[in-house]
């Protein structure tokens, strides 16, 4: 009898330490943190360790109004706050000779080395929960060009350097999957029309526009744009369309295709590369994970570039030779 007593007790023992030795659960429920992991890591993150200065090379082939160039850029982070950057961005472009004899602006080959300019400064925000990216910039660009002989069969003589400047605004939004943007390029040269050579004038073009992209997958980018131009003595006012897709190597270079169709150019392809790079820290630093939204306050400002359409004048010379008559 005492044994079994003490068997009782000995297994009561047992099973009293078994429930003790079981985590308790607390009645009130436990919360859970709302996001991803992902998510979660991009709050975290300090923007004074991903936005940094870069700088970089970038070239691209002539298009509609555009050159052939290639050159040198920067991007500088001014001020950098819990959720935001004022920033400077500026490029410099050797401008090449055209293709052929196929002029980038119409009637007019261009010719020679020249260097443009492009400048922005820009403020840039994420949203609450860092999802979306925002930004407006602003800047001035200046473009000389030389000129060579027309693709007209129209022989012309008397070729000079012209200078083309613009003032630009643009504003953004970047998500994960979008990017949308507008954009305002407005001529400042005086005058307006720049004598090339002894029978055609050319003209910076007033440009407005605005994309939409869309990523097919973290890499790629499709984007569809529309655009309406005037300038040039009313010759090329019109709307056009662009389409572009961008494919991201690795977080700094960029390869991209365009194409365009206007009334005043007609269908135009284009090719552009892009490298930026930050200037500190060494290949083994880690850079923090992000998402597209703050990768995209550090990216390039587009629309840089000056766009140029010429057309023929009836100069003096011309009326000289047969009064009263003019081939334009």
């Amino acid at each position: 009898m005492q044994q079994s007593v003490r068997l009782s007790l000995s297994i009561t023992s047992a099973a009293a330490l078994a429930l003790a030795s079981i985590p308790q659960v607390n009645a009130k429920p436990v919360e859970v943190a709302q996001g991803s992991a992902e998510d979660i890591g991009v709050m975290s993150i300090s923007l004074k360790d991903v936005v940094k200065p870069q700088v970089g090379v970038q070239a691209q082939t002539q298009a509609a109004g555009t050159p052939n160039q290639a050159g040198i850029g920067g991007f500088l982070p001014l001020v950098v706050g819990k959720n935001s950057v004022f920033f400077a961005d500026v490029q410099a472009n050797a401008n090449f000779a055209d293709w052929g004899n196929s002029s980038s602006i119409i009637n007019t080959t261009v010719a020679g080395t020249t260097i443009s300019t492009s400048s922005r400064l820009g403020y840039r925000w994420l949203n609450g929960d860092r999802s979306w990216m925002y930004g407006i910039n602003a800047g001035y660009d200046t473009r000389p060009m030389s000129t060579g002989p027309s693709d007209t069969g129209i022989p012309v003589y008397a070729s000079r350097r012209a200078f083309f400047q613009q003032a630009a605004v643009n504003a953004e939004a970047v998500s994960d999957m979008w990017a949308f943007n507008a954009y305002a390029l407005i001529p400042t040269t005086e005058p307006d029309e720049q004598q090339l050579n002894s029978v055609y004038q050319g003209d910076a073009l007033a440009t407005i526009g605005f994309d939409a992209g869309y990523n097919i997958t973290p890499a790629l980018r499709a984007s569809v744009g529309y655009y309406y131009q005037n300038g040039d003595m009313d010759t090329a006012d019109g709307s056009g369309v662009l389409g572009r897709l961008a494919y991201a190597i690795n977080n700094g270079l960029t390869l991209g295709t365009n194409l365009s169709y206007d009334s005043a150019f007609k269908s135009r392809f284009s090719a552009d590369i892009k490298w930026r790079f930050s200037t500190n820290g060494g290949p083994g630093e880690e850079t923090p994970k992000s998402n597209p939204a703050v990768e995209a306050l550090t990216s390039t400002p587009s629309n840089r570039d000056v766009r140029v359409h010429d057309r023929g004048s009836c100069v003096h010379w011309w009326q000289l030779l047969i009064p009263g008559q003019c081939p334009f």
